[in-house]
C-alpha cells in the first residue's frame, strides 16, 4: 500500500474504523495497511485532532491499544431523540463500591468484594456484568475455584479512560493489587484484607 498518500491513508483507517463499530486492535490496522505503528499513530493522532478541533459529530478515541469511532458527548441529546433513548441508568452507590473494589483490586473475586465491603455483592456483580463494565476473567487456583473478574473496555469508555493506568491512585494501595501469583503468572491465593491495609 505505498501507493497510498496520507488523505488515502485517513480514509481507509476511518473506513476501517466505521466499519468494524467495535475497538480495533492498531495492529491489525498496521497489517491491512501494510504500514508501521509510529505512522499508523500519527495518522490516529492526526484523525482524532481533526474530529476534536473541527467540533465534528464523531470522536476518535483510544482505549489501551485499540482505537474507535463514538459520537461526540456533545451531541448526545439530539441521538437520543432521533432514537427514543433514554439515559442510562446512573450506577448506584454498592454498584460504584463494587465496580471501584474489582478497579483497583482486579482480577478479584466476588467473596473478596464481599469481604471488603462486608455484605453480599451477588446481585450487585451480576448487574455490572449485564452492564458489561465487568467481565470474568478465569478461575482462581484454590478449592471451589471461585471466579475472576476485572474491568472491561465498556469501563475505560464510561469512566472517560485510555487504560486502568489513569485511574486515581488510591491511598493504601499496594501497586501487586489483591492477588499473588506464581512465576508463570497464574493466581495462586489472595493477600489478606489486614495485608492490603497494611496492618
Amino acid at each position: 500500500m505505498d501507493n497510498l498518500d496520507m488523505r488515502e491513508i485517513e480514509s481507509a483507517i476511518e473506513a476501517i474504523l466505521f466499519a468494524s463499530g467495535e475497538p480495533v486492535q492498531i495492529d491489525r490496522i498496521c497489517i491491512a495497511l501494510e504500514m508501521d505503528k509510529p505512522t499508523v499513530e500519527l495518522v490516529l493522532k492526526k484523525l482524532a485532532d481533526h474530529y476534536s478541533y473541527d467540533r465534528r459529530g464523531v470522536r476518535l478515541i483510544r482505549m489501551d491499544e485499540s482505537y474507535q469511532l463514538c459520537s461526540s458527548p456533545d451531541y448526545a441529546d439530539y441521538i437520543r431523540k432521533a432514537f427514543e433513548i433514554r439515559k442510562p441508568a446512573k450506577l448506584s452507590q454498592p454498584a460504584l463500591e463494587v465496580l471501584t473494589i474489582i478497579a483497583y483490586y482486579q482480577p478479584t473475586t466476588r467473596a473478596y468484594v464481599d469481604q471488603v465491603r462486608g455484605v453480599d455483592s451477588s446481585y450487585t456483580v451480576g448487574l455490572l456484568l449485564d452492564r458489561h463494565l465487568i467481565e470474568e476473567c478465569g478461575r482462581l487456583q484454590v478449592p471451589g475455584r471461585p471466579r475472576l473478574y476485572r474491568t472491561t473496555k465498556a469501563f475505560l469508555r464510561a469512566f472517560h479512560l485510555n487504560s486502568l493506568d489513569e485511574l486515581p491512585e488510591m491511598p493504601g494501595l499496594e501497586t501487586d493489587g489483591q492477588m499473588r501469583l506464581n512465576e508463570d503468572g497464574d493466581v495462586v491465593d489472595i493477600v489478606p484484607l489486614s495485608e492490603q491495609a497494611g496492618e
